[in-house]
């Protein structure tokens, strides 16, 4: 689990934002013959895409697998090498597990930049102008900190694993945007920000045409 679960750990751990009772329902499993063909290269494509369906369903419950799941992504993550490569592979598959993919990879890039002062910085000022980005209100508490950006990571991945992926779509969709508009200000105050809105503007056109194929 460590080996899985360090990768996936974006998300500070403290007592507001707790997983441990996001339980996986009963009928969502990894099919353990599939797993052994993908790993040596024999399973069909209908059977990959199965797999690729089951590991999406399953990601928002890493921090609660059971022994066995474990077992079975420790198989697929040994045959990939890294996390990197898990999601490039969900994203060959159209639908959820793209999407999925898409969401992860996005969670992964807030909390990197949840660690950023100047991007936390240009949040605040934009915060005191615009206390609530548009469609961010359900989701953000008054104060903004370097906790801000992971928080809607989490939000993210709860939503997902509620099955409610529309609202996860927007929540990421209306976050990339807020990036967007912090963005200069962020290089403003130090350039190894980089591209930041570029890099949000990908990531919106990335979720989007994901999600149109859901």
């Amino acid at each position: 689990m460590s080996k899985i679960g360090t990768q996936l750990l974006r998300l500070r751990h403290d007592s507001s934002h707790s997983s441990q009772d996001r339980a996986a329902p009963a009928d969502y499993a990894l099919d353990h013959r599939q797993v052994a063909e993908f790993v040596v290269g024999t399973l069909d494509a209908e059977g990959e895409t199965a797999l690729a369906h089951q590991v999406a369903r399953l990601l928002p419950f890493h921090w609660t697998w059971p022994n066995r799941v474990v077992e079975a992504m420790s198989q697929l993550m040994d045959h990939f090498g890294d996390q990197r490569e898990l999601m490039a592979w969900l994203d060959r598959h159209p639908g959820q597990p793209r999407l999925v993919a898409r969401l992860y990879v996005f969670m992964g890039l807030l909390d990197w930049y949840s660690a950023a002062p100047a991007v936390v910085t240009a949040m605040r000022e934009y915060r005191e102008r615009t206390p609530y980005p548009p469609g961010l209100k359900p989701y953000l508490v008054p104060a903004t900190d370097d906790s801000t950006l992971a928080s809607i990571a989490f939000k993210v991945e709860k939503l997902l694993s509620e099955e409610r992926t529309r609202e996860a779509v927007e929540l990421a969709i209306a976050t990339a945007a807020w990036l967007q508009q912090v963005a200069p200000r962020a290089r403003e105050l130090t350039p190894d920000v980089g591209d930041l809105d570029e890099l949000m503007e990908q990531a919106r056109q990335d979720i989007k045409a994901a999600a149109a194929d859901t």
